[in-house]
């Protein structure tokens, strides 16, 4: 029996490419049901992250034209990972299987059906992973290699080269929908849900229209945001400066009372203002790193949601209206 898909595309500021984007995805998704390899009441569900530009029009004007097609439109910009929980805890235990994927199409599509055929063999989640960055910069491509690491040095279970572009099943959703934190960092959550899982190695594709929406200060925060939402080490690497410090202070301070006892003099302004730096700066990025979690920890006593749905349009938009779980 051929699986349920859904598939989760959110968007934002996607007017040039999102015409583009629909038929495709309809196509393909023709091709998956005469192949047999999807259901016919599959679904694809747009999600617009409060878009500045006409998006939500082009969205509302495709699910009534379109009986596969679904759309969710959230009040305000929740941020790419939040438009994705929306879009996948809108439909919990609708259907077998969700896959999200950017609306760019980056991601190749044609890797979907060969993640659904891992699928129906037993995996309940499966990975889509870059083959390589050969179409990267030079930077990126170390910065990303770099990140991913880091985040392995750190014990973040992340997926080496795998963003966002994912399947998995109605059980595993069902799992991931009882973490509630605020700051989700989806691609090192689903690694620690468990489950059979296997992965699927595609190459990424140029941007046919519009700009990228994660330029290199979103990819720096959403690096940091991974870092301090999944690992304790930056934290004690702030205890073990602090000793390292203390060390050093001590040391100085034997130097200057042996100095003292010989009779010779201590060094005057340098000796002073240097140390007194160091250690004031240290001090001040110490505290700054502790304040990061503590932001976190407030952020998430709050308990606020982390979406709101303004409007679900499409066939099934009466049977699902939720805000922020």
């Amino acid at each position: 029996m051929s699986p349920k898909l859904l598939l989760v595309v959110p968007c934002y500021n996607e007017q040039e490419i999102l015409h583009q984007t629909n038929q495709k995805l309809n196509l393909y998704f023709d091709q998956l049901l005469e192949q047999n390899k999807i259901d016919s009441e599959s679904k694809i569900c747009y999600i617009n992250d409060g878009s500045k530009d006409v998006t939500w029009t082009i969205i509302d004007e495709i699910t009534k034209s379109n009986s596969r097609v679904l759309g969710i439109k959230l009040a305000k910009n929740f941020g790419h990972q939040n438009a994705v929980l929306a879009g996948l805890f809108s439909f919990i235990d609708q259907y077998d299987c969700y896959v999200s994927i950017d609306a760019d199409l980056q991601d190749d599509i044609n890797a979907i059906g060969e993640m659904v055929a891992k699928y129906s063999e037993g995996n309940s989640v499966v990975y889509g992973v870059r083959e390589d960055r050969s179409s990267d910069t030079f930077f990126k491509k170390f910065t990303a290699e770099l990140f991913y690491k880091i985040m392995d040095k750190l014990g973040v279970p992340v997926v080496f080269n795998h963003a966002d572009f994912r399947l998995i099943d109605n059980k595993v959703l069902k799992e991931f929908a009882n973490f509630k934190e605020y700051n989700m960092f989806i691609r090192g959550i689903i690694p620690t849900i468990g489950f059979p899982s296997d992965k699927v190695y595609y190459k990424r594709l140029e941007r046919e229209a519009g700009e990228s929406k994660y330029p290199f200060s979103k990819m720096l925060a959403f690096a940091w945001k991974g870092i301090t939402s999944f690992s304790t080490v930056p934290m004690r690497m702030v205890l073990w400066f602090g000793i390292i410090n203390f060390i050093i202070s001590v040391i100085i301070g034997l130097f200057v009372l042996s100095s003292k006892l010989r009779g010779v003099a201590v060094s005057g302004w340098t000796s002073i203002v240097l140390p007194m730096a160091f250690f004031s700066g240290s001090n001040m990025i110490a505290i700054g790193l502790i304040g990061e979690y503590i932001g976190k920890i407030y952020e998430e006593v709050k308990g606020r949601p982390r979406y709101i749905i303004e409007k679900i349009s499409g066939d099934d938009a009466h049977q699902n209206r939720n805000s922020g779980r």
